[in-house]
């Protein structure tokens, strides 16, 4: 009987040389270093000028500044009904540092429900000014003339913001702008009338509103801080201003944090599994990949010194319409706009830009920066950065930075020299030999950072990515 031979291949009695599988096992082969998907270009620890922290601790020192509350509101919803919580009306510069929980439940409970459709009216320019307006849910446009009369954007508002409360010590205002919603929006609003009814009837909140008024008529420069007085173009001998800088006597200080793991190694595989490449370094190489991704994402997500969640509520802007458009990206230079330094965005987001920027027709030019071409805008450049959050409605931000002490910018924080240390704040410690025959290493990083000034940081919300037209 002949031999069978299958398509593609030949038969064992057809056979006349070594096959390559049986050959495989006398050859060495070539190995690459063991790979990770999850490490990333991580631009932002590349390009923080970073300060050594002696003790542990950085203190940021800055003048006085009048700082009467800016914040934004939080609500709570039960079915379709929304409320303000009562504790959250102090983030109001009014009702800044009032405590008395009655009374904030009183004035709460005086907001009424709203809701308006895009391109509705909320409050119209040059009608008496008499409430002031939560915005609980969607994007407001505050509109005013421009110089030649036509209608130009003020600025945008969106969830948690607010205006205005200086209606609610004044009488005979008027509004100075037209708030129109540009999405289905949800507001909540307390009348004059309603608000100065509460106040007649707590003698505490009166005198607080008197405090914050004798506050308000302290000398400020156009930032917030004390001022310092100066005289200018004067002749002959006049006498001139005393004045003095005033510092703020609580200072933030910005303690260093940690991120830690320990790595574990059977002797065996650390003695034996050694060729062509030393398991232990392997190891301990991914490992600290590893704390170095997870040390981005702390400095730009964590809560008490991440970037997102430390630019000044003044230096938040949401974009116009959705997606972020050269219009949006010039208004953040605005927010940052002595020597900006870069700006970082999601790769998605800088996708979604350049899609905006090619439906008008608008090609930015890529700036080089070592060697790599990179996008920019005003030649400022745009690096990518996987750690800046991707919502579920698919909205993220983009972050525009001043970057450096000397330019009181944004600066990383690192200890000065530490025991075992393979690089500027990062160690690697011998913690032994269990009776498992298991070696561990102790593998710590320790970083933090700070904003010196509120304008070296500036934040573009809202940005939706992935929406076409």
């Amino acid at each position: 009987m002949s031999n069978i031979i299958k398509p593609g291949g030949d038969s064992e009695k057809s056979q006349l040389s070594l096959g390559t599988a049986a050959a495989r096992q006398l050859a060495t082969t070539t190995k690459s270093v063991p790979q990770m998907q999850g490490i990333s270009s991580r631009w932002l620890l590349k390009l923080l000028p970073w300060v050594q922290v002696s003790g542990g601790v950085y203190r940021v020192n800055r003048r006085l500044s009048y700082a009467v509350g800016d914040g934004r509101v939080t609500f709570t919803t039960t079915g379709a009904k929304v409320q303000v919580i009562p504790q959250e009306l102090c983030e109001l510069p009014l009702l800044r540092s009032y405590d008395d929980v009655e009374v904030l439940t009183a004035l709460a409970n005086r907001f009424e429900q709203k809701t308006y459709k895009a391109g509705e009216v909320i409050t119209e320019v040059g009608k008496e000014a008499d409430c002031i307006v939560l915005i609980a849910h969607g994007k407001v446009n505050m509109i005013g003339a421009g110089k030649y009369g036509d209608a130009t954007v003020l600025g945008v508002l969106a969830d948690g913001d607010h205006y205005s409360y200086e209606a609610l010590l004044e009488s005979q205002d008027y509004w100075q702008f037209t708030a129109k919603a540009v999405t289905a929006s949800t507001v909540l609003i307390l009348q004059q009338s309603d608000f100065e009814a509460v106040v007649a009837q707590a003698p505490s909140l009166q005198k607080h509103i008197d405090q914050f008024k004798a506050r308000s008529k302290r000398k400020q420069d156009t930032t917030g801080q004390a001022e310092i007085e100066l005289a200018a173009g004067h002749s002959g001998e006049p006498v001139l201003p005393g004045t003095y800088v005033d510092y703020e006597t609580s200072p933030r200080e910005y303690e260093l944090s940690v991120a830690q793991t320990v790595l574990q190694i059977h002797s065996r595989v650390a003695d034996l599994f050694n060729e062509p490449m030393n398991q232990t370094e392997q190891q301990l190489r991914l490992t600290i990949e590893a704390l170095k991704e997870r040390k981005e994402h702390e400095l730009v997500n964590n809560k008490n010194f991440g970037l997102l969640h430390n630019a000044d509520l003044k230096q938040r802007i949401h974009t116009r319409h959705g997606p972020p458009t050269p219009d949006d990206m010039d208004e953040l230079l605005a927010t940052v706009w002595k020597e900006p330094s870069f700006f970082l965005a999601h790769p998605r987001a800088i996708a979604a830009f350049g899609q905006e920027c090619s439906r008008k027709g608008i090609y930015p030019t890529s700036v080089d920066f070592n060697g790599n071409m990179v996008p920019s805008w005003r030649g400022v450049p745009i690096f990518p950065c996987n750690k800046i959050p991707v919502s579920d409605s698919r909205t993220t931000s983009i972050m525009l930075m001043r970057a450096g002490e000397k330019n009181q910018g944004v600066v990383g924080l690192h200890p000065g020299a530490i025991p075992d240390e393979v690089e500027p704040g990062l160690n690697v410690r011998f913690m032994g030999i269990n009776e498992k025959a298991i070696i561990n290493y102790l593998v710590t990083s320790y970083f933090s950072a700070a904003v010196l000034v509120p304008d070296a940081l500036g934040i573009l919300e809202s940005v939706e990515i992935g929406r076409g037209d």
